[in-house]
């Protein structure tokens, strides 16, 4: 089968937890990462590491977790350096819709919620946790506030995420058996925030 980059299956079965990282770090430190399937991917991850061992695509929690953690931590920072370094230029030169929407609203979560409030809550909206770390850094916002935040919240987020998966696996009995329609259940799910955002900016618009 073709790779196909919004799928989690594709990702996990080809890259396994190095797969975990890569997307991670995509979604949440490069723009052109936003469409990828970062909630999903870590709640399938997560589930997959409870499969049995002889499954075509059997994952290990060890391995998972620290990929998950690091691939949110770095990928932010990554974001955080690029926004310090370029500016609204670097968010404007995009003339992507989603990318534009997501701006005006992580500039209304940082209005609203203030610095620390925002990159936490940013971390669990599909695109503004793409957008807002290279706001961040384009707004000055201290370092070692955007680094302490961007931490709680890409702990709570990666980790949680896959450990729920994880308690998901391990309650339900011979998982492989429902696993392909339980990660589509899961994609509708991970696309629903997204989805409201939408459709809020949509009455905004209006």
């Amino acid at each position: 089968m073709a790779f196909n980059p919004l799928s989690p299956n594709s990702w996990l079965s080809a890259l396994g937890a190095f797969g975990v990282f890569l997307v991670l770090f995509a979604e949440t430190g490069l723009l052109v990462g936003f469409f990828l399937p970062g909630d999903s991917l870590l709640f399938t991850a997560g589930l997959l590491c409870t499969t049995n061992p002889s499954q075509s695509i059997h994952l290990n929690l060890a391995g998972v977790l620290p990929a998950a953690a690091a691939g949110a931590l770095l990928g932010a920072q990554c974001g955080y350096w690029l926004g310090r370094r370029g500016g609204r230029s670097l968010l404007e030169r995009s003339d992507n819709k989603h990318l534009k929407r997501g701006m005006d609203r992580a500039e209304e979560i940082l209005g609203k919620y203030g610095h620390a409030k925002a990159i936490v809550l940013a971390r669990f909206i599909p695109v503004v946790r793409t957008v807002l770390n290279p706001m961040a850094g384009m707004l000055e916002v201290p370092g070692r506030t955007f680094l302490l935040w961007q931490a709680v919240g890409g702990l709570v987020w990666s980790l949680g995420v896959t450990l729920a998966g994880y308690a998901l696996g391990s309650r339900i009995p011979s998982i492989d058996k429902y696993l392909l329609p339980i990660i589509a259940g899961i994609v509708v799910i991970s696309l629903i925030p997204l989805a409201l955002e939408l459709r809020r900016a949509h009455r905004s618009a209006t």
